[in-house]
């Protein structure tokens, strides 16, 4: 039986209590600017100063989002007075010496997914910011949507049963172009670690790592992997099925079964989006949840800022919602499926 109406979403609202911190940026690209605009417009947070191998685009950027400083490199950026937490979005392959890096000057750590390029870089990032007492957290910005406290709440709760089945996909059109990111091995592209990691961290989320994983799929001409399914088996016989891919647009969307109800999201599973809770009984009732703060899109970046910045008001070292631990998992996953692509 359904419960007679959907949980409240336990957010991550700005002022109730977080610091007020002044943020670095390393990597001024497009998703910088998306999180620079979500943090001014949305968070009690405040960016202070970016960091780019480029002078001009370092510049440009600060000018853009009205930045005070302007730095050449993560190590003068880290070791500025003024920045308390440094966010890394840098292309995958820069992540463990950016991070490293920040960790070494006393910084706390966002870092943009995937956290590294494999299960070993993450462990070793993590040992560092434990060492340090910092904060190093994965910008995992779905954890902290509010869809995900709903859900949470939903499976704490067993309204859905016992959870059998995850369905996710995640693919979109990106043209062939040896010298894109998603299409270089050096940088660490590929679908699995750009948009794959959607589904496979939703898995997780879900019913925890897998006992067993299984790939197909192919690779594109500079050998990074364009399209997958992967399939995860779990402990009690639980089966996730994951797609992803470079090559064409999908729906973005996602299934939890279990066997008392279903969970239907919307379009853009990962993003601000709905969903649809259903029994599991042919006619049974449904019930429709709706993101109630009206951010969208990327404006949802926010909620991450606001979540780290609440964990350092608390005094942690890593996020309760996506520990360092349930991060490592998951490059352990993709680490194997993009094994078994390149071997076939």
């Amino acid at each position: 039986m359904l419960p007679a109406h959907l949980p409240e979403a336990h957010l991550y609202r700005p002022g109730t209590g977080e610091p007020s911190l002044r943020w670095g940026i390393v990597g001024p690209g497009w998703i910088a600017g998306e999180f620079a605009k979500a943090l001014k417009n949305h968070t009690n947070q405040r960016v202070v100063g970016v960091s780019s191998r480029s002078p001009e685009r370092g510049a440009a950027f600060a000018a853009e989002h009205g930045l005070e400083h302007v730095f050449g490199s993560v190590e003068q950026l880290a070791a500025h007075p003024q920045i308390d937490v440094v966010y890394i979005a840098t292309p995958p392959n820069d992540h463990i010496t950016s991070g490293l890096a920040a960790i070494a000057a006393g910084k706390h750590v966002l870092i943009e997914k995937p956290f590294t390029v494999s299960a070993d870089e993450a462990r070793s990032l993590a040992e560092a910011s434990r060492a340090a007492g910092v904060l190093a957290m994965e910008a995992m910005w779905s954890r902290y949507l509010p869809q995900a406290s709903v859900l949470r709440q939903l499976l704490d709760d067993g309204v859905l049963g016992e959870v059998r089945t995850v369905l996710a996909d995640h693919g979109q059109a990106i043209p062939f172009d040896p010298q894109h990111r998603l299409y270089r091995p050096d940088l660490g592209g590929g679908a699995l670690m750009d948009l794959g990691i959607y589904p496979v961290q939703l898995s997780s989320f879900v019913l925890g790592a897998p006992e067993k994983v299984l790939a197909v799929g192919g690779l594109t001409e500079t050998d990074v992997d364009s399209h997958s399914t992967v399939v995860l088996q779990h402990a009690g016989g639980g089966q996730s099925s994951l797609f992803s891919s470079l090559l064409s647009r999908t729906a973005m969307s996602a299934t939890i079964g279990g066997s008392q109800a279903t969970i239907e999201f919307g379009a853009g599973f990962y993003t601000p989006t709905s969903f649809t809770l259903r029994g599991a009984g042919h006619g049974d009732p449904s019930l429709d949840w709706s993101d109630p703060t009206g951010l969208s899109l990327f404006d949802g970046l926010s909620w991450e800022a606001t979540a780290l910045a609440t964990f350092v008001g608390e005094g942690r070292t890593e996020s309760p919602v996506h520990p360092l631990a349930e991060v490592e998992s998951i490059m352990a996953t993709i680490d194997q499926a993009r094994a078994q692509l390149a071997a076939a």
